[in-house]
């Protein structure tokens, strides 16, 4: 039986048919992040998962708070779903060290020329081989979830604690103001990388598609867009430093 058919017998507080509803939703967010995720994973495990955040999001969803349930839907939906991943535990250890080592490469080249930092510049401030570094940032790509939710892993978790119903005004302020951090952090990206977290982030195109659309390889996306989230979380570090 698949996880969308065992759930959707639930009865919790008459809530079956909302369940019914908004499965499609949950299928939708699972089978996005799937393409992104290593062939071990299964998509009727995030199905699973996500299920459990629409229950939840059912459940404690209150309308005064002024999100759509859709909108906090999706947060509790993806929320549960990478708390199924990262439970799986398949990430190396040394690709997130090796992530973190870009990341504060990238600020400390970028504060002290105040242009973006190059993929050459990089590599070189690291001493490797700009191969190397390229091949660093597709393990990075292919071993991580990439969205914005990405920010919230490996301790940065400011993203998922603050779309908690239960803010107080302070946390909720302090919230907004990370959002439009967040947002001058990527209106700030060079073009081309600014353009890939568009396009796969708003309009939801994977990796191939805007390969095509870029006359770019696919493998070539993937190392650029890994450079765009490490590079956004170099700029939010005083954000996201919370480990």
């Amino acid at each position: 039986m698949s996880a969308v058919a065992m759930y959707s017998s639930v009865q919790v507080g008459g809530i079956d048919e909302q369940v019914l509803q908004h499965a499609p939703l949950v299928k939708r967010i699972a089978y996005h992040l799937l393409s992104k995720l290593p062939n071990s994973v299964q998509v009727d495990d995030l199905i699973q998962a996500g299920m459990l955040g629409l229950l939840e999001a059912l459940r404690n969803y209150d309308l005064s708070k002024g999100a759509s349930f859709d909108t906090y839907a999706g947060i509790r939906i993806r929320g549960s779903m990478l708390d199924e991943v990262r439970r799986c535990d398949w990430v190396p250890r040394s690709v997130y060290k090796k992530s973190r080592t870009i990341s504060d490469a990238i600020r400390i080249i970028e504060n002290e020329t105040g242009c973006a930092a190059k993929d050459a510049e990089v590599a070189e401030y690291l001493n490797m081989s700009l191969d190397e570094y390229h091949h660093i940032l597709q393990d990075s790509n292919n071993c991580r979830v990439f969205s914005i939710e990405e920010l919230s892993q490996t301790g940065d978790n400011y993203l998922e604690e603050s779309s908690s119903v239960n803010d107080t005004p302070l946390e909720s302020l302090t919230l907004e103001n990370f959002q439009s951090a967040l947002s001058a952090a990527i209106a700030s990206l060079p073009e081309r990388e600014r353009l890939i977290i568009s396009l796969y982030y708003d309009e939801e195109l994977n990796l191939r598609e805007i390969g095509k659309i870029l006359n770019l390889t696919e493998s070539r996306v993937s190392q650029i867009s890994s450079q765009a989230v490490l590079r956004l979380r170099s700029r939010l570090g005083g954000w996201l430093n919370n480990d």
